[in-house]
């Protein structure tokens, strides 16, 4: 029989367990998901148990860069138990949850090389809205760049320059829905967006740099920090008003975090890129970022 129960923070070791074995590459920790709890609308932790072991986890997630009405779903199991019913089990309860908040659709993620999985979804509803492809720099194999912004331009982080927050956001407003796929998400107000996308568990002001023309932000980059796995840094966001895209602000940016990590002894650079997103990817390319498997996004009705 299979026994699906909703956790608390007291009970993330045997969900973390499942997740961690399953996505070996994307681990988490329980600070981690606190973190995702607290700026999400909603959060909830599933576990499906079957002959008394742990063996599948389930994440539904309201309200956190996402269109109105789409929840997040995650959905795991331990290559051992699957074909078992874990996955449709947690899937049920996840729906049910989702559509108790209102919500009419869910997205969720499958590795872009489980097969298996992504016909496990298409056979439950779900479509592919959206394909993030891994680009990853080797920092042990790579130089440390000159920052060398363009002429007028200046780099600084956002420890040095705690000032130049209420820019920063006007930068956000403009890049984040020029993401492909994020046209339809809407932008936080301004201390949401401070707490959860700037003040994080994962953030850090002396990791976060930011161009100035003068006195005005023009851009900014940020790189996310996970104590679940710490040879790693990731890229979050490099961001560049629109009027002053195509002078080479992005790659001053790209730059200063790429000489920062070398500095700190990080091993690799990673960052997830939407197929769509030529230019970022063309960036990450010109500076040695190297494609890997990465994600595919499905969208289905609750």
């Amino acid at each position: 029989m299979i026994v699906v129960d909703e956790i608390g923070a007291e009970g993330l070791d045997p969900w973390l367990a499942v997740h961690n074995s399953v996505r070996p590459h994307d681990p988490a920790n329980a600070a981690m998901m606190l973190d995702w709890r607290r700026q999400s609308g909603s959060m909830v932790w599933l576990t499906a148990a079957i002959e008394d072991a742990v063996a599948g986890a389930g994440l539904g997630i309201i309200g956190w860069h996402a269109e109105p009405g789409v929840a997040r779903f995650e959905i795991e199991v331990l290559e051992e138990w699957r074909g078992h019913g874990l996955g449709a089990a947690l899937l049920e309860r996840l729906r049910s949850w989702g559509a108790a908040d209102a919500q009419t659709h869910a997205d969720a993620s499958v590795d872009e090389l489980d097969d298996a999985s992504l016909a496990w979804a298409e056979r439950r509803g779900f479509v592919e809205v959206g394909r993030s492809s891994l680009m990853v720099l080797d920092l042990g194999q790579a130089a440390r760049p000159e920052i060398d912004p363009p002429t007028g331009i200046t780099i600084a982080t956002w420890a040095e320059r705690p000032d130049a927050i209420q820019g920063m956001y006007e930068v956000a407003c403009e890049a984040y829905v020029d993401v492909p796929g994020e046209e339809d998400t809407d932008m936080a107000p301004f201390e949401e967006w401070l707490a959860n996308d700037i003040d994080g568990e994962s953030d850090r002001p002396e990791a976060t740099f930011v161009a100035f023309a003068g006195s005005a932000v023009v851009g900014y980059a940020k790189l996310s920090l996970s104590e679940a796995r710490t040879d790693t840094a990731y890229h979050d966001i490099t961001g560049v008003k629109r009027a002053w895209r195509g002078q080479g602000i992005a790659g001053a940016l790209k730059r200063a975090e790429i000489a920062w990590a070398i500095d700190r002894g990080y091993a690799r650079l990673q960052t997830a890129n939407e197929l769509r997103n030529d230019p970022i990817r063309a960036l990450n390319a010109r500076h040695g970022y190297v494609l890997e498997p990465g994600s595919i996004r499905v969208r289905g009705s609750i």
